[in-house]
């Protein structure tokens, strides 16, 4: 079965799969979707092909060629479990993570919520996951031929004074299976994390990660790049300074966003008070704007990876035309599945704007 094949069957079954996962705990429908998926591509009998990618757009970012420019976000796949299965549905990169030195088990439970009228989710996970060891070794396994990127954090107990080190763990121990690493500054669900996107902390931290992968890129002969994820609810004043920092120090991209803190968009729904980060569409337009920000700051100093409440093929393009290089998927596959994927390659196969 072709990749393409596949994205079509799952995307014709996923409404009805969809009702009997939306009536479990949200926890639970993602780990048993994972685990599926995980079953069929470990399987002797899996008879998609792990190759396949969608519509051939190729594009270069970072100096990397991405054979399409959809990838999914850090976060669905936090362990690194299922990057062959899920590359077969037609991402031309996937983002795994985050992850830290250690193994954590996160926040306590109940930590993610669904607002289905907003489409959107809030989540306090707390970087659960099981070490980047355990997920480097799985990834040294892959069959997906498209990009990889390995998103770090610090652990939860690690001080802010300190967290320069977890980061280093990171990026050493990703490095030889990375084809991009991202650093992560910017969940609300670590406690102070969002305090290292101040340029005074961020500065000295980002500084020794470049000077670390440039010895990297000398002793492995490849040089990987650094992408920084940043959050949607930063003033205008901080997106020019750490745009200013991020092209000053040598990062290599800049993802935005994460999610937000913010709720007028959720006011009044069930669960729409909880705290965390939202994301899916109540996060639309607040993701866009700060890519196009960025965009008038950076010009072409450095690409933008626009990711937030993407939910069909003209959100994906509006962020493409407001500076992004890239699109990334994560709460809105999860609502509309692969139909999500088919409409976003479609939509951009067939733009003359890009």
């Amino acid at each position: 079965m072709a990749g393409n094949t596949l994205r079509q069957l799952t995307a014709a079954t996923y409404p009805f799969v969809r009702c009997g996962l939306f009536a479990l705990d949200p926890e639970r429908a993602h780990h048993l979707s994972l685990g599926a998926l995980k079953w069929v591509q470990d399987s002797p009998l899996a008879a998609f092909d792990k190759r396949t990618f969608g519509p051939a757009q190729p594009v270069d970012v970072m100096g990397l060629t991405f054979q399409n420019r959809l990838g999914l976000g850090a976060g669905l796949d936090k362990g690194a479990h299922c990057v062959d299965g899920l590359g077969a549905l037609g991402f031309g990169h996937i983002e795994v993570g985050t992850l830290t030195p250690r193994p954590q088990p996160g926040n306590p439970k109940p930590r993610l919520f669904r607002l289905k009228p907003a489409e959107a989710i809030i989540n306090r996970m707390g970087f659960n996951n099981p070490g980047i060891d355990d997920a480097v070794t799985r990834l040294t396994k892959r069959v997906y031929p498209g990009i990889l990127g390995v998103n770090i954090g610090k652990n939860f107990d690690t001080p802010n004074e300190q967290a320069t080190s977890d980061y280093l763990i990171g990026l050493r121990k990703a490095y030889t299976t990375a084809d991009y690493v991202a650093i992560n500054l910017s969940s609300p669900n670590t406690k102070a994390l969002r305090e290292l996107q101040l340029v005074a902390h961020c500065r000295p931290l980002l500084e020794q990660l470049v000077a670390e992968r440039d010895q990297l890129a000398q002793r492995h002969q490849k040089r990987i790049p650094l992408a920084i994820k940043i959050a949607p609810d930063l003033e205008n004043e901080h997106i020019k300074e750490l745009a200013d920092l991020f092209v000053d120090v040598g990062m290599d991209a800049v993802i935005a966003t994460n999610t937000t803190i913010a709720r007028d968009k959720v006011t009044g729904l069930k669960h729409g008070e909880e705290t965390g980060g939202l994301s899916g569409r109540p996060v639309t337009e607040k993701s866009t704007q700060v890519i196009a920000k960025l965009h008038d700051h950076l010009g072409k100093a450095l690409p933008i990876i626009g990711v937030g409440g993407i939910s069909c093929g003209q959100d994906a393009l509006d962020k493409l035309n407001a500076g992004a290089s890239l699109v990334q998927i994560y709460t809105g596959f999860v609502y509309r599945g692969s139909a999500l994927i088919d409409d976003i390659l479609n939509t951009l196969d067939h733009s003359p704007s890009i």
